[in-house]
C-alpha cells in the first residue's frame, strides 16, 4: 500500500471554517466481513466508505431522487461519473444498511427486507476490493475472484472491462419511464428499446461503418472490450473480429468510458477530462434520428436534430394515442401521418403482411392493440405496432413508408354536424346561467368584504401597531402627512423594487430622504416589518441608514438617507445612463465597501444578519462615491449558534447561490456567493450574463474562471478601464471573486476575510477552478486565516459535509 494511501486510512480531527471536528476517513483498497456502513455514518464524505488505491474510484451511497434518498454505486472520482449502480431502481435512505456479513455475502437492508445482494453466502470470501480498474470484486480462496461488478454492469462501460454474451447494459429510464438495453444475441450485438413487445433498432453487424470496412466479413460475436481509443470485437475463441475507432485521441493511458444514455444512443468519453469532460462525436447509432425517443413519440426527426409533430395531431405528440382494445360502442378512425417516414425498428421487424394500404390499415383495424401502421407502396410490406418512438425521414432517393395512426371517431359526418350545434347552443346557455350567478355572487361578496372589512382593518393596525411598538432602538415614527409634504405628495419618482416604488423627499429641516412606499394593503407587509427590525437599530459607514418609517392606517413606508449617485447597476454596465465611467479606483473602493458592510452585517451584529438579495441595485452610492449595502426586506436573522438554516427561495436570479436552486440550508457564504458576482461585474463592466455576447462570454463567471486558468486575467477586465500593469490589486480582485463563487460553500472565504485580502493585509491564494472538481467529488478546503495569510490545504473532505452542523428552522 503506497505511503498516501496509508495516511488515508489514518483518523483526521481537524477545524475548518465552522471549526466542526470529524473523524474518520474511507476505507482504502478493500473491506472485511463483519463491515457495516450508512449513509448516515458517513455523511461527512458525502456516503463514500470504500476507495480505489489510486483514489481514482469510490464505493458508497451516491444522492438519488432527492437530498433524502440514495443509491449505492461506484464513482470515477474526477469526473463524478457512475460506473456501476448496485440496483438503480431501488434506492435506499440515510439509515439502510450495506452489510458485508461474516458469511461471505454482501447486501443492502432495509429492516429485514433486503433490496439488493450479490448472493456469495457459503462462498469463504474473505475481502472486498476496489480495484484501480474501477472494478468491485470478491475474493475466496487464494484471492481468487468470486464476484465482480463488472460481471453486473449497469449502463456503463469502462476501458479494459469484457462486455461479453449474457451480460446486459440497461439505460436509466427516459421520460417515459422506458429503459433501453445492449446485449449479445445470436452472435450481434443488438440495442433495443424496452417496450412491451421490445423493439430492436441497431446492431453491430447491421451497422454501415462495420460493413464498409475492409474487413467486411464479420464472425459471431462473443464479447466487447474498451481498448485504447477502440472498441474492440471478439469471438469465442478471442480473435479479433473488428475495431471501432471512435476517437483520435489514441493515448494508451486515457480512461474511456462507454455510456447507454435514456434516449438509446452509446457516447464515449474520455473520464480523465474530469467535469470538463465532452462526449465522442463519434456514436452509435451513427444517426441522431436512429433512436428510439431523440424526439418525442409521434414527432418526425430530420437533419439528425429537428423535431416535428405531424399536424394530424395538433400538437399532442408525446400522449398515449388510442387503441381500441378497451373500446366498446366506439368506432376507430385513421389520422394520416404522413410519407416518406422511415422508423429505427423496420429493418429487425417482420411484415405483419403484403398487402394494399388499404387492406394494411383494415388489419390495423382489426387488431385491437395497433396503434400505428406502416405501409411501404413498392414492397406492400406493412408493419403494425402497438407502441411507437419517433419517427424519420426516409433516405433522399426512397420511397420510404406511408403513415397512420389509430383515432376515435363519431358514427357519420351529418350527424357529428348536428350533435356539434346543439353542443354549442347548450354551451352559450350554460355559460350565459352561470354568469349571471356568478355576478350575483360577486355583488354580495363584495358586501361583506366592505361591511367587515373595518373590524379586520382595525385587527390589523393593532397587530402592526404592537409589533412596531415592541422593537427597541426604533428610528423616527413619520406621519403620513410628513412623508407626503416631505416628497411634494410622492411627485418625484427616483426608483422602483419589488414591493413598491422610491421617491425623492426633503424634511423642513433640509434633510434629503429616499421613501419607499409599499404599494397595496398587506403588499410586502412581512418585507416591511423585516426591514425595520432589521437595520431601524444597526448604523455602519456602508449600511444605508434607515431615517424613519409610516406605518399608519393603509400606509407603510420607509424613510432612508438619500444617496446622490443611484444604485451601483447605473454606473457598471456598458450601456448604463451614467454620463462617465468609473475609474478602477472607484469601482475597488465601492467593492471594498460592500465588502465592509457585509462583513459587518454577518460578525459584528447581536444576530447574524443574511442578506440574501446583494446584488448591484441594492448597493447604493452616495455624493463621493462611497457604496452602502440597502433593502434589507429579504434578509434573514440567525443566532450565533446557528451555521445554515433552511429558509423559503429568496433573492435575485443570477446572484443566488448554489445551494439556493438546489433547496439546501444556506448560511452567510450564501451572501458571499452573491458578492463574488457583484465583484465580478464591477471588475468587468458588465452583467453576470448577457445574451449579447459571444456564446463563451454569455455567461461571464465561467468565461472569467477560463480566463483566469489560461493566465489571461486582463480579459475579464472591462476593456473600457485606463489602469495601472503593476497594480496588484486588479488581479486579487479577481482571485478573490473566483473565491467567492465557489459552488462548494465551504470553499468561500468569510466577509472579514474578504476585507483582508482586498486590502492587502493577506496573500490571496490562487482559487481553485470548478473543471477541476464535480458536485459529488472529494475536494480540498483551506484554512482561512494563517499568520501569514495564506491558506493551507488541510484534508479532503466530502462536498456535502457537515450535516452535523445543520441547524433547522423553519421559513421567515
Amino acid at each position: 500500500m503506497s505511503f498516501s494511501a496509508i495516511i488515508r486510512n489514518l483518523c483526521f480531527c481537524v477545524f475548518l471554517f465552522s471549526g466542526t471536528c470529524f473523524s474518520g476517513s474511507p476505507l482504502v483498497g478493500q473491506i472485511r466481513p463483519g463491515f457495516q456502513a450508512s449513509q448516515m455514518e458517513w455523511v461527512d464524505h458525502n456516503g463514500r466508505f470504500l476507495l480505489s488505491n489510486n483514489s481514482a474510484f469510490s464505493l458508497g451511497f451516491y444522492t438519488g431522487v432527492d437530498v433524502t434518498t440514495f443509491v449505492l454505486n461506484i464513482i470515477h472520482t474526477n469526473s463524478s461519473q457512475a460506473i456501476w449502480t448496485a440496483d438503480s431502481s431501488k434506492s435506499v435512505s440515510s439509515s439502510d444498511k450495506f452489510v458485508f456479513d461474516n458469511n461471505g455475502n454482501v447486501y443492502l437492508k432495509r429492516g429485514t427486507d433486503y433490496l439488493w445482494y450479490t448472493g456469495t453466502a457459503g462462498e469463504k470470501v474473505s475481502a472486498m476490493q476496489l480495484l484501480d480498474s474501477g472494478n468491485l470484486v470478491l475474493r475466496g480462496q487464494n484471492e481468487a475472484i468470486i464476484w465482480q461488478s463488472f460481471g453486473y454492469p449497469t449502463d456503463t462501460l469502462v476501458s479494459g472491462q469484457e462486455f461479453k454474451e449474457g451480460m446486459r447494459l440497461k439505460s436509466f429510464p427516459n421520460s417515459g419511464d422506458m429503459s433501453v438495453y445492449l446485449e449479445i444475441l445470436s452472435g450481434d450485438l443488438i440495442l433495443s428499446a424496452g417496450y412491451q413487445n421490445p423493439q430492436n433498432f441497431w446492431s453491430i453487424k447491421g451497422d454501415s461503418r462495420r460493413s464498409n470496412a475492409s474487413n467486411s466479413t464479420f464472425g459471431n460475436l462473443y464479447s466487447v472490450v474498451l481498448v485504447s481509443n477502440s472498441w474492440n470485437f471478439y469471438d469465442q475463441n478471442n480473435a479479433l473480429l473488428w475495431q471501432f475507432v471512435f476517437s483520435k485521441n489514441s493515448n494508451p493511458n486515457a480512461l474511456w468510458a462507454a455510456i447507454l444514455g435514456p434516449n438509446g444512443m452509446i457516447t464515449f468519453v474520455n473520464l480523465q477530462r474530469g467535469k470538463s469532460r465532452t462526449a465522442e462525436a463519434t456514436r452509435i447509432p451513427e444517426n441522431s434520428c436512429s433512436v428510439l425517443e431523440y424526439c418525442k413519440p409521434y414527432e418526425i426527426c430530420y437533419f439528425e436534430s429537428w423535431c416535428q409533430c405531424p399536424p394530424a395531431l395538433n400538437g399532442n405528440c408525446g400522449s398515449q394515442h388510442l387503441s381500441s382494445c378497451s373500446l366498446s360502442d366506439s368506432s376507430v378512425d385513421f389520422a394520416y401521418i404522413g410519407e416518406k417516414l422511415d422508423y429505427f425498428a423496420l429493418g429487425f421487424d417482420t411484415p405483419s403482411q403484403t398487402s394494399t394500404v388499404n387492406a394494411c390499415i383494415e388489419a390495423c383495424s382489426y387488431n385491437c392493440s395497433c396503434k400505428v401502421l406502416l405501409f411501404n407502396s413498392s414492397s406492400g410490406d406493412c408493419f403494425l405496432f402497438d407502441q411507437i418512438g419517433n419517427f424519420q425521414r426516409s433516405d433522399p432517393g426512397l420511397n420510404g413508408y406511408v403513415s397512420y395512426m389509430k383515432v376515435s371517431s363519431t358514427s357519420g359526418h351529418e350527424g357529428s354536424k348536428n350533435k356539434k350545434k346543439h353542443a354549442v347552443l347548450i354551451a352559450l346557455i350554460t355559460v350565459a346561467t352561470v354568469a349571471l350567478i356568478a355576478g350575483l355572487a360577486c355583488v354580495g361578496f363584495w358586501y361583506r368584504q366592505k361591511k367587515n372589512s373595518l373590524v379586520d382593518y382595525t385587527q390589523e393596525t393593532l397587530e402592526d401597531d404592537n409589533f412596531l411598538d415592541s422593537l427597541s432602538s426604533m428610528p423616527i415614527r413619520f406621519s403620513y402627512d410628513d412623508l407626503t409634504r416631505a416628497t411634494e405628495s410622492f411627485s418625484s419618482k427616483i426608483g422602483k423594487g419589488g414591493f413598491g416604488s422610491v421617491y425623492r423627499g426633503v424634511l423642513a429641516d433640509g434633510t434629503h430622504l429616499a421613501v419607499k412606499k409599499l404599494e397595496g394593503v398587506g403588499q410586502g407587509m412581512k418585507e416591511f416589518k423585516a426591514e425595520v427590525s432589521t437595520i431601524g437599530c444597526i448604523h455602519h459607514v456602508h449600511l444605508v441608514k434607515l431615517k424613519g418609517f409610516c406605518a399608519e392606517g393603509a400606509h407603510r413606508l420607509l424613510a432612508y438617507e438619500f444617496m446622490g449617485k443611484g444604485s451601483l447597476d447605473k454606473w457598471i454596465c456598458k450601456n448604463s445612463e451614467a454620463s462617465k465611467i468609473l475609474d478602477w479606483n472607484t469601482r475597488f473602493n465601492i467593492a471594498l465597501g460592500t465588502a465592509k458592510g457585509l462583513a459587518y452585517l454577518h460578525e459584528e451584529c447581536e444576530v447574524k444578519i443574511i442578506h440574501c438579495d446583494i446584488k448591484p441595485e441594492n448597493v447604493l452610492l452616495d455624493d463621493n462615491f462611497v457604496a452602502k449595502v440597502s433593502d434589507f426586506g429579504l434578509a434573514k436573522l440567525m443566532s450565533r449558534e446557528e451555521s445554515r438554516v433552511y429558509t423559503t427561495l429568496r433573492g435575485t436570479r443570477g446572484y443566488l447561490a448554489p445551494e439556493w436552486i438546489k433547496n439546501n440550508p444556506i448560511s452567510e457564504k450564501s451572501d458571499v456567493y452573491s458578492y463574488g458576482v457583484v465583484l465580478l461585474e464591477i471588475i468587468g463592466g458588465r452583467k453576470n450574463y448577457d445574451p449579447a455576447e459571444s456564446s463563451e462570454k454569455t455567461l461571464f463567471p465561467s468565461y472569467a474562471f477560463k480566463m483566469f486558468e489560461e493566465g489571461k486575467p486582463r480579459e475579464i477586465l472591462d476593456p473600457r478601464l485606463e489602469f495601472d500593469e503593476n497594480d496588484e490589486r486588479i488581479v486579487d480582485a479577481i482571485k478573490v471573486a473566483l473565491w467567492c463563487i465557489q459552488d462548494e460553500m465551504h470553499l468561500r472565504p468569510p466577509m472579514t476575510k474578504v476585507v483582508q485580502m482586498l486590502e492587502g493585509l493577506c496573500v490571496v491564494p490562487h482559487p481553485p477552478i470548478p473543471s477541476q472538481f464535480g458536485p459529488q467529488t472529494s475536494l480540498s478546503f483551506y484554512q482561512w486565516g494563517n499568520e501569514d495569510g495564506t491558506a493551507i490545504e488541510i484534508i479532503s473532505r466530502s462536498s456535502d459535509a457537515f450535516l452535523s452542523e445543520v441547524q433547522l428552522s423553519g421559513p421567515r
